[in-house]
């Protein structure tokens, strides 16, 4: 224990001698002509101190501690930074100098090495080091994409920044003038003063007005300009992506990403940084314009930011957090909400309602709880900050009273100094919240950034042939969904689709037949294997012309809200009015849309609401047939016709429009027509062939037939 009693003390008499060789140092030179008007004294005494402070640090084996360093660096040129300052804003006029001699100007400036350096450890050392390092990293590079995307908005920014510049000005001068007016009132009524003092505040105040309501208009051209390109940006990814990427993310995730992250993306640039250059100006000339009323005033206030900055940070660092989650529960109460409303049906068809109000009202609950822990935040945040405020304006006032007792001040001038102080205080508050505001912004668009990098998995190529057979093979295919990595749907599946044949797929549910639909659509890439269409991979042939070239109708048809005119030349911009209506003649759907009070330009409604699920269908085939496919994909697409469309239907797909022809066969009359029968099951070929070769095998075919195609009990073969 006594050798570190003795270690104890002889630190506490290294640091004795440290504060008593500082301030002998420091009142020696502030005497000896460092405060008579010039700062080369203070300067060279700010060497001198730095040098004993090291020299008497590493003899207490202290040397090597950055904090050390760092408040001896600070300690030692608050000094002469600040007679340099106060020379450069008045001239070096005589009489400018401070009264550094003084233990109390002393005191005070070690005090606030010691607020700002504590601050800066406190703020530093908040979060794991390496981990907040990389975060911090991450977030500049962030930042710097935002900044990128603001480009085309260049010259509306460097308008809205100039008006900006002089709105500030303009506000800075006020309060001088203000000052003026106050000593001229009280030395008695000068006209000639108080009137010119009225006259600039009423041109500085119009000025400012002016030009802060011509900047918030173009920043606000920049915001809708910038939410637009964005927003059509990350439409424009989203709709590329393969299927599996919508199976894993939600719809409501996704549409909350793309209307409000996007526009909180933009208040990065348009709104904080337009915040925070303005706050910024006018700090610095309001700090000028208090040195020059009084530095010690100035330098007591300015012990405030400290603690408001300590205060912001700890707030920012937890409400980010919060913040975070709060957007991901918005985005989950959202998709339930969009899962309800699309799946009305069912919902009343099974009495969910209950049940989905239920799901709904635990996700918005998660999203209360979340809002109360970040109001209560916000109103600690607002009451600390708000007392911090208080103790610094009494401060202020009661040393001020002392200041002009001592004939330092006028009244005039204190006046001024506090509108100052007020504007300051509020806009060293602001500075900091900025700050926190815009890592905030930049959290909404790391998810943005995510969308906009992400590549599609299912990518296609540049082939674009002429003549195309529509010969497909599907050559030793095994794949499994994303969302059931584990689960093998198709097992080394192998299947030939030859032109001039319709090929039916059979077999029980979940045996792969709508999953090889799927797949011949490009809509998921296998595992292993490939699908050749004319030899060549689907991936080689380019996006529009492969999706003009192979086509699905399926058994619910997807219809968008707009005419039936858009919705069977949908993805076909060029497409002729005669081009629409042969299509329909041949799915016989022309007669009932004639009848229609706007024909073809008739609005379907919501997902096609306004037809009838058979009308539905032929507008579906008929959207089908305008493309000429040479691959065509059924899924028993003539379950809602009747007799006389089916058979029109029917032989508008025999007549050689689209020669290859894969359908997945739930009525026991497409089976026989089919060219050949492929049965599926377990993702493996069982059995192929015609529908009298396969019935005469009694196999697998003969009795899937039995179980789902006939009204019979399944007759075990002999």
């Amino acid at each position: 224990m006594f050798p570190l009693n003795a270690h104890a003390a002889g630190r506490s008499l290294a640091l004795a001698a440290a504060v008593c060789a500082d301030l002998s140092v420091f009142t020696a030179l502030g005497r000896g002509g460092g405060g008579g008007g010039g700062s080369a004294g203070l300067w060279a005494g700010a060497v001198l101190r730095g040098l004993v402070l090291l020299t008497l640090a590493r003899l207490t084996g202290a040397a090597a501690r950055p904090a050390l360093v760092r408040f001896a660096a600070v300690h030692c040129l608050v000094a002469p930074v600040l007679q340099s300052g106060r020379d450069l804003l008045r001239g070096g006029a005589a009489g400018s100098g401070l009264d550094w001699g003084d233990v109390r100007t002393w005191a005070t400036c070690a005090a606030a090495s010691v607020a700002g350096c504590l601050f800066w450890e406190l703020s530093t050392a908040a979060g794991g080091a390496g981990e907040e390092e990389q975060e911090e990293k991450r977030r500049a590079e962030l930042f710097a994409r935002v900044l990128r995307m603001y480009k085309p908005d260049v010259v509306l920014l460097l308008g809205a920044f100039s008006f900006l510049l002089f709105s500030v000005l303009c506000g800075m001068s006020i309060p001088f003038y203000t000052g003026k007016v106050i000593d001229s009132l009280r030395t008695g009524y000068h006209e000639q003063e108080f009137l010119s003092a009225i006259i600039f505040i009423g041109v500085y105040s119009l000025g400012s007005s002016l030009s802060a309501g011509c900047r918030g208009g173009l920043f606000m051209c920049v915001i809708g300009s910038f939410a637009r390109r964005v927003k059509l940006r990350l439409f424009g990814v989203l709709a590329k992506q393969e299927i599996g990427f919508f199976e894993a993310n939600k719809t409501g995730e996704l549409t909350t990403r793309l209307a409000e992250d996007t526009a909180r993306m933009g208040r990065t640039v348009a709104l904080n940084i337009n915040v925070l250059l303005r706050t910024l100006i006018l700090t610095l000339g309001v700090v000028s314009l208090m040195l020059s009323l009084s530095w010690s005033l100035t330098l007591l206030v300015l012990l405030e930011t400290p603690v408001a900055a300590l205060i912001e940070r700890l707030y920012n660092t937890y409400n980010q957090r919060i913040l975070e989650k709060l957007r991901d529960s918005v985005a989950r109460a959202n998709a339930a909400a969009n899962e309800a409303v699309s799946g009305v049906w069912l919902v009343r068809s099974f009495h969910a309602e209950r049940g989905e109000a239920r799901r709904y009202d635990d996700r918005l609950m998660d999203t209360h709880h979340l809002k109360t822990r970040r109001d209560t935040a916000r109103a600690v945040y607002l009451l600390a900050r708000r007392l911090s405020g208080l103790a610094m304006q009494l401060a202020v006032l009661t040393y001020g009273r002392l200041v002009v007792q001592r004939g330092h001040m006028t009244t005039g001038s204190l006046l001024t100094f506090i509108l100052y102080q007020g504007d300051l205080g509020d806009n060293i508050r602001t500075l900091i919240y900025i700050f926190g505001d815009m890592m905030t912004s930049v959290g909404a668009a790391k998810k943005v950034f995510e969308y906009l990098d992400r590549k599609p998995k299912c990518t296609m190529g540049t082939l674009a042939p002429d003549q195309l057979k529509g010969h497909v093979t599907f050559d030793r295919l095994t794949f499994s969904y994303p969302s059931l990595p584990d689960h093998q749907v198709l097992q080394n599946f192998s299947l030939d689709l030859r032109p001039g044949e319709v090929t039916a797929l059979v077999g029980l549910s979940g045996g792969g037949k709508t999953t090889c639909a799927n797949l011949l659509q490009s809509l998921y890439q296998p595992q292993h294997g490939q699908i050749l269409l004319d030899g060549q991979p689907l991936s080689s042939y380019q996006h529009h012309y492969f999706h003009r070239k192979v086509t699905l109708v399926s058994q619910e048809p997807e219809l968008f809200s707009g005419s039936i005119r858009d919705n069977i030349a949908y993805g076909l911009p060029c497409c002729s009015l005669d081009d629409i209506q042969e299509a329909a003649h041949k799915a016989n759907a022309h007669e009932f849309i004639s009848k229609l009070e706007k024909g073809y330009d008739t609005e379907v409604g919501e997902r096609g609401g306004k037809l009838s699920k058979s009308e539905k269908q032929r507008v579906a085939i008929a959207r089908a047939l305008v493309r000429h496919p040479r691959v065509l994909i059924l899924d028993e697409v003539t379950s809602s016709l009747d007799t006389d469309s089916k058979n029109k239907v029917q032989q508008a797909f025999s007549s050689g429009l689209a020669p290859t022809m894969l359908v997945i066969a739930h009525k026991l009359e497409t089976i026989e027509n089919a060219d050949r029968i492929v049965v599926i099951d377990q993702g493996r070929v069982q059995e192929q062939g015609s529908h009298q070769e396969l019935m005469e095998a009694k196999g697998k075919y003969y009795t899937l037939r039995e179980k789902l195609f006939s009204d019979t009990p399944a007759a075990s073969p002999p």
